[in-house]
């Protein structure tokens, strides 16, 4: 086929606009005028004037769990304890006999007045069915009574917290290991609750303009849950996945190297915890506080082992400590994983030091971030990190510095939209508020190359996929006017039309009013 009629925005510094693009079979075949001899009988299809992009990639998202967050008790926007109490109050009576009621999104530093959750609240509303909210963050488990009591006091776990009242009696909320744990053992869905809640999420996700994912929920065995969905039908979006670091020696055993699998589902990757969260308070800082997960000299061990098996490394790190800890691991190890062309990474770096910014372009490690989170969490990072926040989310200074910086979404922390990760990344804010430390704002065209060609690098598909040139994959997306075109305010207008995968229309296929 050959799209025309519009703007095409090839994502290509030496041709950055072309007037067309033909298509044939998965891949691009060239401009009109070039390859168009090469296309039986074409069909065409006319723009109307809008603007065709390479697809959308998210590259930090855990896409099993943000799919089954569309089913359960959503708190994101929750104002105050009360507010959340009613939300979950309301939900009670659909929850079946012997069932749990699951919600998430809840942010105690968001509430006014200033409360903590304990699980008496919680019973208040509850009663006997057992109830488990997961924060936004993903590092903190409010829990009922009636939950609790199914753990019979098995709480703790190295590298967790169990926060505890005056009586020494636990207040309901696990933090860390101790939350995961608990997650883990009685909370999980089945494969079955999975997928379906997946063929849903792929189906937003279309709608989205998301044509990649880089998926971090390989702790709960999504590649299983990817792999049924394909042999359903096939993907319609290309995931590199991670799995938990700990799985690296059986790796190394069976020789097998990153980049296994095919073009829509590939194991990528290695995943590793340095330290907690904002949100949870228990994110690592130079200043002594929060909760070490994993030391800088047990990451060195990781990455040389990843190393040995041919794995680059993912590290979420949240701190200005936890980060510097992360780099050191990386420049201790560099010498091993670097000639081997490894790509690693670390996963938010929300709080820097000024000193290790530019490490991250020095070393050769991209920094993973979600520019929704800097509007997200303005307010609490402001209460918890007061006096530092100029060196928080700190976009503008990596790429200053030479760093790859690859954009995702973390849903179900925030929402899996690209454009909105695109316009908190330009824009600063979310809301009518004034821009967040714009000066650490990002451009358009940066925004995009974040979004579209950093996660293709990270993925080791640069020279496939991101572009619309010839011989790339026809992975696009049709949007109602050129993002580059328009002044940066008008971002929240811009609107997907139509998504392609493949050469295959995954979202609303032409023709279009």
């Amino acid at each position: 086929m050959i799209i025309e009629n519009g703007t095409i925005r090839t994502m290509d510094s030496s041709i950055p606009v072309a007037r067309a693009v033909a298509i044939a079979g998965d891949r691009v075949a060239g401009g009109v005028g070039t390859h168009e001899t090469a296309l039986a009988t074409p069909d065409r299809v006319d723009l109307g004037g809008r603007c065709v992009m390479p697809g959308l990639s998210d590259a930090h998202v855990h896409f099993p769990s943000w799919s089954l967050a569309q089913r359960e008790v959503r708190l994101e926007d929750t104002s105050s304890l009360d507010e959340t109490l009613e939300r979950v109050a309301a939900a009670v009576g659909s929850v079946e006999p012997g069932r749990w009621l699951r919600g998430r999104g809840w942010r105690s530093g968001d509430w006014s007045p200033p409360v903590e959750p304990t699980r008496q609240a919680l019973d208040a509303v509850t009663g006997d069915t057992p109830a488990a909210l997961m924060a936004r963050d993903y590092h903190s488990l409010w829990l009922n009574s009636a939950a609790l009591a199914q753990a019979n006091g098995d709480l703790q776990v190295e590298g967790g917290v169990v926060e505890s009242d005056e009586d020494g009696e636990p207040t309901g909320v696990l933090r860390e290991e101790s939350a995961w744990r608990f997650r883990d053992r009685y909370l999980l869905g089945s494969d079955d609750e999975f997928v379906d809640a997946m063929r849903a999420g792929l189906r937003i996700a279309a709608s989205r303009g998301v044509t990649a994912v880089h998926d971090k929920d390989g702790w709960l065995g999504a590649p299983r849950l990817w792999q049924r969905l394909a042999e359903e039908g096939g993907l319609p979006l290309r995931v590199w996945q991670s799995l938990p670091y700990d799985f690296v020696g059986r790796l190394e055993e069976l020789g097998l190297r990153s980049g296994l699998g095919d073009d829509r589902l590939r194991l990528g990757y290695l995943k590793v915890f340095m330290d907690g969260t904002l949100g949870s308070q228990t994110a690592r800082l130079l200043d002594g506080s929060g909760v070490q997960i994993t030391s800088s000299e047990e990451l060195a061990e990781i990455v040389r082992a990843g190393a040995r098996a041919g794995w680059p490394v993912a590290v979420h790190a949240i701190g200005d400590l936890a980060n510097r800890d992360a780099l050191d691991a990386f420049e201790e190890t560099r010498a091993e994983w670097a000639p081997l062309g490894l790509r690693p990474r670390i996963e938010h770096a929300q709080l820097l030091s000024e000193q290790d910014i530019p490490r991250f372009g020095e070393l050769g490690v991209a920094a993973s971030v979600q520019f929704s989170h800097a509007p997200s969490d303005r307010d609490i990072a402001e209460r918890t990190w007061a006096g530092r926040t100029d060196r928080a989310y700190a976009y503008r200074s990596l790429l200053d510095s030479g760093a790859v910086v690859a954009n995702g979404s973390d849903a179900p922390i925030e929402e899996l939209d690209p454009l909105a990760g695109i316009r908190a990344g330009v824009l600063r804010t979310l809301d009518e508020r004034e821009a967040w430390h714009p000066e650490q704002a990002v451009t358009v065209e940066e925004a995009l190359e974040a979004t579209i060609l950093a996660p293709a690098w990270l993925a080791r598909e640069e020279r496939t996929r991101g572009k619309l040139l010839p011989g790339y994959l026809a992975d696009l997306i049709v949007v109602d006017r050129d993002p580059l075109g328009i002044p940066p305010e008008e971002l929240p207008e811009v609107e997907v039309v139509a998504t392609m995968v493949g050469g295959r229309w995954t979202y609303n296929p032409p023709p279009w009013d």
